[in-house]
């Protein structure tokens, strides 16, 4: 997927723990773990705000585009 999520490079800066982002923003811990890991197909804008406010970042710093692996074509 050409959309990578930073998050747990954010968790590392901020010295937080996944249990402890997921109680802050609402989430359960699986959901989060889901969208931490690249397999979430899309994320809520309330939700993507609510991880920013709590990481104190930009959703820059969560997300980023990679340019997908065209050796297969």
């Amino acid at each position: 997927m050409p959309i990578a999520v930073d998050i747990d490079v954010m968790l590392a800066r901020r010295k937080m723990s996944v249990g402890e982002l997921a109680d802050r923003v609402g989430i359960t811990p699986a959901n989060l773990a889901v969208l931490k890991n690249g397999r979430a197909k899309a994320v809520r804008f309330a939700t993507l705000a609510a991880l920013c406010e709590v990481l104190k970042c930009q959703p820059g710093d969560l997300l980023r585009w990679e340019a997908e692996d065209s050796a297969g074509e």
